[in-house]
C-alpha cells in the first residue's frame, strides 16, 4: 500500500509537469489512467471495508466465545470455593470425629478395665464354687446362724450375694455389646468421612483440570483476538491511506476534467468569433437555411444549423431507456444508430476530445467535452472499428472523429451514442435522452 502511495506521489509529480508544459494530448490521456487508478482505488475501498467487516464479525465471535468460557470459568471456580468449603467442613468434623474416637477410646479403656475387674470377680467366684463341689451351699451358710436375727441376716445377706452376682453377670454383658457397638459406630462414622473426603478431593482435582483446561482455551481465544485486532488495525491503515489516495486522485481528476472544460469553453469562444466574422463578411448572401437531410447509409452525415448535430447517419435501432435483450431487461443509457461498418461518425457539437479507448462492453470509444453557454457536457461514441482523433484535440461540429463498427459487445453494426449532462459518470445518472439536445 505504501508503494502504490510512492507510485501516485510520482504519477501526480508527473502530471504536474505536465501542466506546466501545456500538452493538452499529454493530460488529457492522463486523465484516462488516474480515472482508471481511481476505479481501482474505489475497488481496493471497497474490498478492505468488507474484509474490516468480517474481521469485525470474527472478532465480535471471538470475544462472544470468550465472555462465555470466562462466565464457564467463575462458575468452575464457585464450584470449586464451594468444594472448598464443604472440604473445609469435613476436615473438621473428622477432627471433631477422631477426637470423639479418642475420648472413646478412653471410655472404652475404663470400660474394659471394669469388665476385666468383674471378669476377675467371676473368676473368683467360679474358683470358690469348683471348690465346694460346683455349688454354693447357700443352706449351710444359713443354717449357721446363731438365732433368729443372724437368720434373717444370713439371708438377706445370701439374697444379696445372689442378686450381686446377677447384675454383675448382666452388666458385663451389658458393657459388652456397647462396647462392640460404639467401637463399630465411631469406625463407620471415620469411614464416611474418610470416603467423603476422598470424593471431594476427586471432584476439586476434576473442576481444577477443568479450569485449567478453559484458561487454555481463553489464552488460546486472547491471543487469536490480539491477532485479529492486530489484522484489522492494519486494514484501517490500508483503508485510510486508500482514502488519501482516493483523495488526492479526486482532486486532480477534477482539475484535468475543470482544464478539459475550460478548453472546450475556449473553444466554443473562437467558434462564436469566426461565426460572427463570418456574418459580417457574408451578411448580404447568408440565408440561414438548414442544410439537415436525410444521409444515405454509408455517408456521412449533414451538418444541422444549430449547435449540435446527428452524430452519423442510418437508421435509429434502439431508443434511449428500459428496453428487453431476450434473456433479460436493461436500462438503455443511449441511442444505437445502425449503418454499414466504416460508417463515417462526427462530433455532435464543437468540444474538445477527453477520452479515446477501449472501455469494456463499449469497445473502441471515444468522449469529447462541450462547453455550451457556461455549461458543460460531454458525449460519448461506443463500438467504432477507428479511431479518428486523440486526447486533448480541439474538434468542431461535424468533424469526422470515428467511424462505425462492431467492437465491445453488440450483435451487429451500429453507433452507440451517449448524451451526458457535465463528465460522464459511468452508469451514474448523468445520461440524457440525446434526443432532448441533438436532432436525431
Amino acid at each position: 500500500m505504501r508503494m502504490s502511495k510512492w507510485m501516485l506521489s510520482v504519477l501526480i509529480a508527473t502530471l504536474v509537469l505536465s501542466f506546466g508544459t501545456g500538452n493538452p494530448q499529454v493530460l488529457a490521456a492522463s486523465l484516462k489512467d488516474m480515472k482508471d487508478e481511481k476505479n481501482t482505488l474505489e475497488k481496493k475501498k471497497k474490498n478492505l471495508n468488507s474484509n474490516i467487516q468480517v474481521k469485525e464479525k470474527e472478532i465480535s465471535t471471538n470475544q462472544s466465545k470468550v465472555e462465555q468460557i470466562q462466565e464457564k470459568i467463575n462458575q468452575l471456580n464457585n464450584e470449586v470455593e464451594k468444594t472448598n468449603s464443604k472440604i473445609t467442613a469435613l476436615q473438621n468434623e473428622i477432627s471433631e470425629t477422631i477426637a470423639e474416637i479418642d475420648a472413646l477410646k478412653e471410655s472404652i479403656a475404663d470400660l474394659e478395665k471394669k469388665i476385666q475387674e468383674r471378669d476377675e470377680v467371676l473368676r473368683e467366684r467360679a474358683r470358690a464354687m469348683q471348690a465346694n463341689g460346683g455349688t454354693v451351699n447357700y443352706i449351710d451358710v444359713l443354717l449357721g446362724a446363731n438365732s433368729f436375727a443372724d437368720f434373717i441376716d444370713r439371708i438377706s445377706a445370701v439374697n444379696t450375694l445372689v442378686d450381686a452376682d446377677r447384675k454383675i453377670m448382666q452388666k458385663q454383658a451389658e458393657d459388652q455389646k456397647q462396647l462392640e457397638e460404639e467401637k463399630k459406630l465411631v469406625e463407620q462414622k471415620l469411614a464416611k468421612l474418610e470416603a467423603d473426603k476422598s470424593e471431594l478431593e476427586e471432584l476439586k482435582a476434576s473442576l481444577q483440570s477443568q479450569k485449567a483446561e478453559q484458561d487454555r482455551l481463553v489464552a488460546q481465544l486472547t491471543k487469536e483476538l490480539e491477532k485479529l485486532n492486530t489484522e484489522k488495525t492494519s486494514l484501517e491503515t490500508d483503508l485510510h491511506e486508500v482514502h488519501e489516495l482516493s483523495a488526492e486522485l479526486t482532486q486532480e481528476i477534477e482539475a484535468e476534467e475543470s482544464r478539459l472544460a475550460e478548453l472546450a469553453r475556449q473553444a466554443e469562444i473562437e467558434r462564436q468569433k469566426r461565426a460572427q466574422a463570418k456574418a459580417k463578411a457574408n451578411t448580404s448572401s447568408n440565408t440561414g437555411s438548414s442544410n439537415s437531410t436525410s444521409s444515405n447509409a454509408g455517408s456521412a452525415p449533414s451538418v444541422s444549423n444549430g449547435t449540435w448535430t446527428r452524430p452519423t447517419s442510418g437508421r435509429v435501432s434502439s431508443e434511449f431507456g428500459g428496453r428487453n435483450i431476450g434473456f433479460a431487461s436493461s436500462n438503455h443509457r443511449g441511442i444505437d444508430i445502425a449503418n454499414p461498418v466504416g460508417t463515417p461518425v462526427v462530433a455532435a457539437g464543437d468540444g474538445v476530445v477527453g477520452r479515446t479507448g477501449v472501455i469494456g462492453t463499449y469497445g473502441n470509444v471515444v468522449m469529447v467535452t462541450h462547453s455550451v453557454n457556461g455549461k458543460i457536457y460531454t458525449t460519448l461514441y461506443a463500438h467504432l472499428s477507428s479511431i479518428n482523433v486523440s486526447p486533448g484535440q480541439t474538434v468542431s461540429k461535424g468533424q469526422t472523429i470515428g467511424r462505425i463498427g462492431m467492437t465491445g459487445r453488440t450483435s451487429g453494426p451500429h453507433l452507440h451514442f451517449e448524451f451526458h449532462v457535465g463528465g460522464w459518470t459511468g452508469f451514474g445518472p448523468s445520461a440524457v435522452n440525446p434526443r432532448s439536445h441533438v436532432p436525431i
